[in-house]
């Protein structure tokens, strides 16, 4: 039997395996609007704006709350660089794809660039989960409620609190998601002191969509890579048997 650490992580890597899928049907989604199969206004509906939210929300927490259980069994600087250098090489994959299909809306800090840059400043919270709490909340009322023209400049765009929204495929700046992923932080800390959750470990154990979402969450950062192509090339292929 896994240690407890361990089975806690098991509970994330499900949370996880729950955000990949919503995303896959989100983008699925996102593709048939682009390909003209369906109307849908995804930088402006409120029920879209809310899916998406509720997805990035569950993948910064995770990554958050895999932070703060690492730092309370003791942070592994190899694994944590290693770690760090696979989502910013991700990240940079993204953006170079992303200007091959979109050259005027590529992705320039986007879900993956947000998440490596809140590795880096979770740094400075490890082993403090309630100022990591504090600010993180502060950080997302921040991001939120402050529009500072300054911070409009293309070089500045990646902190957040903008004046408008910059056109690109993918926008999670600093403020406000790295208060989510802070937040995580502080989840993930309180997750690996706590006791409650014997009955969701049995859970796991017995049911296969469980360890079906947590294979699918343990591999999240290559399924997030292969997922678009992949939808790409089967509407094109669908498109070309059509024609």
């Amino acid at each position: 039997m896994g240690s407890p650490g361990a089975a806690r992580l098991q509970v994330l890597d499900v949370v996880r395996g729950c955000a990949i899928v919503l995303m896959v049907a989100y983008h699925f989604c996102f593709d048939l609007a682009h390909f003209g199969h369906i109307r849908a206004d995804f930088n402006h509906d409120w029920h879209w704006l809310s899916f998406r939210a509720i997805i990035l929300s569950s993948f910064l927490l995770t990554a958050g709350a895999s932070l703060g259980i690492s730092t309370v069994r003791g942070l592994n600087a190899r694994r944590f660089l290693k770690g760090l250098g696979e989502v910013a090489g991700a990240a940079a994959l993204v953006s170079f794809g992303s200007w091959l299909v979109f050259p005027r809306s590529w992705i320039f800090f986007g879900v993956l660039h947000c998440i490596a840059a809140s590795r880096i400043i979770g740094l400075a919270f490890t082993g403090r989960p309630w100022l990591a709490l504090g600010t993180g909340v502060a950080v997302m009322i921040a991001g939120h409620i402050f529009h500072v023209p300054g911070l409009d400049a293309p070089a500045l765009r990646w902190i957040g609190m903008m004046t408008f929204k910059p056109v690109t495929e993918d926008y999670v700046p600093l403020f406000p998601w790295t208060g989510v992923f802070l937040t995580g932080m502080w989840a993930g800390d309180q997750l690996f002191l706590s006791d409650r959750l014997q009955s969701l470990r049995r859970w796991e154990s017995h049911s296969p969509a469980a360890q079906l979402l947590a294979w699918a969450g343990r591999r999240s950062l290559m399924i997030y890579l292969l997922h678009q192509p992949l939808l790409f090339s089967a509407f094109y292929a669908a498109m070309a048997l059509q024609a």
